[in-house]
C-alpha cells in the first residue's frame, strides 16, 4: 500500500530505458512511484495527486521541465521537484531553481547520489510538514474540543459529535493556526491516500466549523477558504 511506502514519487522522463531503470531503483529502494513520460501529463497528474517528490526531464515532449516546474509553483503546490539534466550550463541549472526547483542534479549522474538526493529532499518536506501536536483538548472562542472523544461543546452551550475526519482536519487547521493549509498536505494527513477528494468535500468541513464554532457565519472569525490555496484557522 502507498501509506506504507518512505513515499510518493512522480518520475517524469520520455526517455522510456532511463524511466524504467529508475523507476525500478526507486521501487527498490522502498517508494511508491508513478510515471509521467512527457510535462503536460506531468501537471495533469501533480493537479489530481499528493506527492512527496517530483523528479522531473528538463528536455519533455509538449512541455519542457522549466515550464512544468513553473506551472505547479503557479498553483501554490509546494511538493519538491528535482530536475534532471543533460545540459550541464550554469545558466539552466539557475533558471531551473529560479522557478523553483529545490535541486538539479546533471546527467549522466551517479545512480547513489541520486538516491541519497532524493531521499534528503523527502525527508527535509516530512520535517517541515510535521507540526508541533497541540494535544487532545483545545479551547478557542468560546468553544471547546477534545480530539480523542470526538466531541465539542460550542459557544453556545451546544454539543457536538464530531466524524473522525472531521476531527482530524479541526486538529490539522489548529496545528497550523494562522497558517494557510494546502489541500495537499489536507488530503495527506486526512484522507491518508493520494487521490484528492474533491474541493467542494474540504468545502463542505469548513461550512460544518462555522455552523457548529462561529457566533456570525456570514463573517467568519475563526475558519477562512483561500482561493486557489488552500484552507485557513485563525485563534484571534
Amino acid at each position: 500500500m502507498a501509506t506504507e511506502s518512505k513515499g510518493n514519487i512522480l518520475l517524469v522522463e520520455d526517455e522510456e530505458n532511463l524511466h524504467e531503470a529508475l523507476k525500478l531503483n526507486l521501487e527498490m529502494e522502498g517508494y511508491s512511484v508513478s510515471s509521467a513520460f512527457n510535462g503536460t501529463e506531468a501537471l495533469k497528474i501533480v493537479q489530481a495527486e499528493y506527492f512527496d517528490l517530483v523528479v522531473l526531464d528538463i528536455m519533455l515532449p509538449e512541455l519542457d521541465g522549466i515550464g512544468v516546474t513553473e506551472g505547479i509553483r503557479i498553483q501554490h503546490i509546494d511538493v519538491p521537484i528535482l530536475i534532471l539534466s543533460a545540459r550541464n550550463t550554469s545558466s539552466d541549472r539557475v533558471l531551473g531553481l529560479k522557478k523553483g526547483a529545490d535541486d538539479y542534479l546533471t546527467k549522466p549522474f551517479n545512480l547513489e547520489e541520486l538516491m541519497l538526493r532524493v531521499e534528503k529532499l523527502i525527508q527535509k518536506n516530512k520535517k517541515m510538514q510535521d507540526k508541533e501536536s497541540i494535544g487532545d483538548d483545545y479551547a478557542f472562542g468560546g468553544n471547546t474540543i477534545d480530539f480523542r472523544a470526538q466531541e465539542a461543546t460550542t459557544w453556545n452551550g451546544q454539543v457536538v459529535q464530531l466524524s473522525k475526519k472531521e476531527a482530524m482536519l479541526l486538529k490539522l487547521l489548529v496545528e497550523n493556526r494562522n497558517e494557510v493549509v494546502t489541500r495537499e498536505k489536507i488530503l495527506q494527513v486526512v484522507w491518508g491516500y493520494n487521490v484528492y477528494p474533491t474541493t467542494r468535500t474540504i468545502d463542505n468541513f469548513i461550512l460544518n466549523f462555522r455552523k457548529y464554532f462561529e457566533q456570525d457565519t456570514r463573517n467568519p472569525r475563526h475558519f477562512h477558504s483561500v482561493r486557489g490555496v488552500g484552507y485557513k484557522y485563525n485563534d484571534a
